[in-house]
């Protein structure tokens, strides 16, 4: 994983993850949001729609990238995450080389960034105490999605 701090861009990217992931959670949803950026431009966002949509793969990244449709390479794009991605979601990292993920919080699902790096995709874990407390919230209000999507593993 990186040990730079991440940049203001990082930062103001993180919020548009956060905002989509605030979104899902108003909704009853998983509140997993996430931004795809390319040079500090937001390409696009998405967030958790698994509960909503009764769709099992659509994941926060997921749905961010299926936002972004078809893209000529996503070479120079990073992916912003209020979650530690899946093992679905980091396939479709290193399916589209997505060279770049910023994960807001990595506590309550640790994925398994140490694989995304092995592949050489540089992780930079920002550790918010705001992506933390979302997810808490969710855990606390809906006990049974959690052990469904995430706490059952």
């Amino acid at each position: 994983m990186s040990s730079g701090g991440p940049a203001a861009a990082d930062r103001a990217l993180m919020d548009v993850a956060l905002e989509r992931a605030s979104a899902s959670l108003a909704e009853g949803g998983i509140p997993v949001g996430a931004a795809l950026a390319e040079d500090g431009r937001l390409v696009a966002a998405g967030h958790n729609e698994r509960v909503q949509r009764g769709d099992p793969i659509a994941h926060g990244e997921i749905a961010c990238l299926r936002n972004a449709g078809r893209q000529p390479s996503y070479r120079a794009m990073t992916l912003y995450t209020t979650l530690s991605p899946c093992q679905l979601c980091s396939g479709a990292v290193l399916l589209f080389q997505i060279p770049r993920v910023v994960v807001g919080e990595a506590r309550s699902f640790a994925g398994d960034l140490d694989f995304l790096t092995s592949r050489g995709v540089e992780v930079v874990l920002l550790d918010d105490e705001r992506c933390v407390a979302l997810m808490r919230e969710f855990q606390q209000r809906f006990p049974q999605v959690w052990s469904e999507d995430i706490g059952g593993r």
